[in-house]
């Protein structure tokens, strides 16, 4: 055979050789390409250098954060409640301590500084024997491209470390019963709240509520005292029985009745019985349906929010077939003032208030009251005040002989004396409210005494009685006199 024709015939099967070597390797290349083989070794090692990580330092950890999320949109409560709890269980260990105000002017809340760390054990009951430990740390300045560039706060943090054979325990068990001890801790050194709406920002202002009327020194009925007294109590305690019936836990109460019968005082002492926080909302400053719900959502658990004169804060009063006719005069009003003037006027309507009370927002958060109330119940929209929204209805009334004789003990310090039986007699035929009451039983000077202050009241009372035998004062209550006096369930303390 030639030797050109072999050298030819082992060219063509090299080339043929390498043809089908490179088609494999393409299709292979391709293959391990999406096989993404660094990753494959990357975690290979990864996986090593764990294992080889956990034998020098067998610890896990778990960072919480001062903020939920990447941004500083809001403080996290986790971290809120992890700081209560180290200050009451644990800061006592800590060598070095941070202190902050507390609620008693006269002490300070202590808490763990930067780099500190300290030890908790589990309870006996809860597998006990099991030390964690805790430290609080907080990272360098970082830069914030998002806001022009300038330097964000240092972000503060609580890290837990433990083995990892404890973590079901960790997760299951211990974090659940830190943070539950935490909010305990919270609303023990909290310093209560009275907040109310700034209409520039449509947010909450807010100062101590100091106010010292309880149900102890309120004036009324004591069977009426008692029954609202277990209600509020049953409210507090029905976290469950509000979940098994599908219920937002919230309650609502209307207080109505005369000026001076003591529906703020009722407030007041609700609030301090149940140790609530008190959102006071101004209706008129509110500009729309939507600041409403910003504003509600922003309020917190155990509060009792407010509406007070509910008939007088809008147009919420069952003219609902008017409506229209409103709406034209509104616009009239609008251009008479002027174009280009910004209608500042609010435009929360009944509808928006309903779902404030009793909406799919309604159920945000828990453990909340609303407090309406009126000196003209006739005026509310049934809508409004129906049960389900304004769970349960309080007449406050004029005075009546159980609460004169509180208020004669209160402010006289007497059980019993001669004129009472003629004061109580007095009060079935006049109404006098329970703050015109205790003005009269309040001593103006040194001399005054018990006998000398319910000869004054009697004399107030024989006085309202002739008024009114005469026809003289009836146009102060005009709406009540119409078609009857109120009538006394109750008298009450003061406003």
């Amino acid at each position: 055979m030639d030797a050109g024709a072999v050298w030819g015939g082992l060219n063509l099967n090299s080339g043929v050789v390498l043809s089908l070597i490179a088609v494999l390797w393409a299709l292979v290349w391709q293959n391990l390409q999406q096989l993404q083989l660094q990753h494959f070794f990357k975690r290979h090692v990864g996986r090593h250098a764990r294992r080889f990580a956990a034998i020098v330092d067998p610890y896990l950890s778990v960072t919480i954060g001062e903020y939920d999320g990447g941004g500083r949109m809001r403080s996290a409560d986790a971290y809120k409640e992890v700081k209560a709890y180290l200050a009451d269980t644990t800061a006592r260990d800590a060598r070095h301590l941070r202190a902050e105000g507390a609620k008693d002017a006269d002490r300070l809340e202590l808490s763990m500084v930067d780099g500190e760390e300290v030890a908790d054990v589990l309870l006996p009951d809860e597998g006990g024997g099991i030390v964690f430990w805790w430290a609080y740390s907080k990272s360098p300045p970082q830069q914030d491209w998002r806001w022009g560039g300038g330097e964000q706060e240092n972000r503060r943090f609580y890290r837990l470390f433990f083995l990892d054979a404890h973590r079901d325990v960790v997760l299951n068990t211990y974090l659940p019963r830190v943070r539950r001890e935490g909010r305990d801790v919270m609303v023990k050194n909290r310093r209560r709240k009275l907040s109310t709406n700034i209409s520039v920002h449509q947010s909450w202002t807010h100062v101590p509520f100091e106010h010292p009327k309880t149900f102890a020194t309120l004036a009324m009925d004591p069977a009426k005292k008692k029954e609202i007294v277990d209600d509020l109590d049953t409210f507090k305690n029905g976290k469950d029985y509000y979940a098994r019936i599908g219920k937002a836990w919230k309650r609502g109460y209307l207080l109505y009745g005369p000026p001076g019968t003591g529906k703020s005082a009722m407030i007041a002492a609700m609030a301090n019985h149940l140790d609530y926080d008190v959102f006071d909302i101004e209706l008129t400053s509110v500009h729309s349906n939507t600041d409403l719900r910003k504003l509600f959502i922003e309020t917190t658990s155990k509060s009792i929010i407010v509406i007070e004169d509910i008939d007088c804060s809008l147009d919420l009063t069952g003219a609902r077939t008017k409506k229209k006719d409103s709406e034209d005069h509104d616009n009239k009003a609008t251009k008479a003032d002027g174009d280009g003037k910004k209608d500042t006027r609010s435009k929360v309507t009944l509808s928006g208030l309903l779902n404030f009370i009793d909406g799919l927002w309604s159920a945000c958060g828990g453990e909340r009251i609303i407090v309406f109330t009126t000196n003209h119940l006739e005026k509310l929209d049934p809508a409004l005040i129906r049960r389900g929204r304004m769970d349960k209805h309080i007449e406050m009334g004029y005075c009546c002989a159980p609460a004169f004789e509180f208020l004669a003990r209160t402010y006289l310090g007497v059980e019993e004396h001669e004129l009472f039986a003629t004061v109580g007699a007095l009060l079935q035929e006049v109404d006098m409210t329970p703050a015109d009451v205790a003005e009269n039983l309040t001593p103006k000077s040194a001399h005054d005494d018990a006998d000398s202050c319910l000869r004054e009241l009697v004399a107030a009372l024989e006085k309202t009685k002739e008024d009114k035998a005469n026809g003289r004062g009836m146009d102060l209550q005009p709406e009540e006199d119409d078609g009857g006096a109120v009538q006394v369930m109750m008298g009450v303390g003061l406003e």
